[in-house]
């Protein structure tokens, strides 16, 4: 009889031990440390770029480092901030720079490296309610713009870390949308840039993921129409 014991309490505890295992293995794990390759060199760049309470910045990823925003609305003070591959946590690490300039105007785009990078939801919210109360209690005065997310075209089969997790941009921008309670303006850029099955239009992106002329110039129309840009 002990023996039956032994034997049942040695099965129970291989079994627990064995889902616990599988448990494990199916965390998804994240870093918030990860930093682009030219990270420290951009950060030192903008570091050392004049400033002035008239700037225009534009902060985020690659999707915002891929144009000339001075050049494109035609406004000379407007100040890319964009570095490729970057996350909400490197725009928190940088941010206190944009801050310490009092910008007129701060565009946000920022989380869809975040959510290939499978950072959780909750968090990625987290810091974006962080960057505005950081940008609103050291530069009161700047007015606080943030985009929703892009969508992604997983035709391309370019950038497989970023397809297949639509349901992560639908739920930020659902989050985001609600920003607009809190005196912050918001930049429903997503459904400018979807099709009829919600993917990226494939006519306005090289790879499925970042934009073309043909795609600036979308958002660049969708700001000056709204007025976002002479707003004050």
């Amino acid at each position: 009889m002990k023996s039956l014991f032994n034997k049942l309490l040695l099965a129970s505890c291989t079994l627990l031990l064995l889902n616990l295992t599988a448990l494990k293995a199916q965390e998804v794990k994240w870093d918030s440390t990860y930093r682009p390759g030219k990270y420290v060199e951009l950060v030192a760049k903008f570091k050392a770029d004049p400033k002035s309470r008239k700037d225009i910045v534009f902060l985020g990823n690659s999707i915002t480092a891929g144009t000339d925003w001075a050049k494109l609305l035609d406004l000379p003070q407007a100040k890319n901030r964009g570095i490729s591959g970057d996350i909400t946590f490197g725009v928190l690490e940088r941010l206190q720079d944009v801050i310490d300039g009092k910008p007129a105007k701060v565009f946000i785009l920022i989380g869809i490296n975040d959510i290939s990078r499978n950072i959780p939801d909750s968090v990625i919210l987290r810091n974006y309610k962080t960057m505005i109360a950081r940008i609103r209690k050291g530069s009161k005065k700047t007015h606080i713009y943030f985009n929703t997310l892009l969508p992604v075209n997983s035709a391309f089969e370019k950038f497989k870390n970023h397809y297949g997790k639509d349901e992560h941009i639908l739920w930020l921008n659902d989050e985001i949308r609600k920003f607009a309670s809190k005196n912050v303006t918001v930049i429903d850029l997503y459904p400018n840039f979807t099709d009829q099955d919600k993917h990226l239009r494939a006519e306005l992106t090289k790879d499925g993921l970042h934009l073309i002329p043909a795609g600036y110039q979308v958002w660049a129309d969708f700001l000056k129409k709204a007025g976002y840009l002479t707003e004050r």
